[in-house]
């Protein structure tokens, strides 16, 4: 496959997945009590978990 496509291909991949993504954190992010510690962990936590799927995308779209 040409990689200018598969970069393409990728680049809508990461895009819809992400939007998907940040309506589902919104949606739980409601769902979160108003006690500091547990929103911390739960932003932190948001904010590394949407790398682990992306990561395999990335490396695909990188090959050669």
């Amino acid at each position: 496959m040409n990689p200018r496509l598969r970069k393409l291909i990728g680049l809508f991949g990461i895009l819809g997945f992400l939007v998907l993504y940040i309506g589902l954190v919104v949606r739980v992010a409601l769902l979160v009590p108003d006690h500091g510690p547990l929103q911390f962990a739960f932003y932190a936590l948001a904010g590394v978990l949407w790398g682990v799927p992306i990561l395999p995308l990335i490396r695909w779209m990188n090959q050669p």
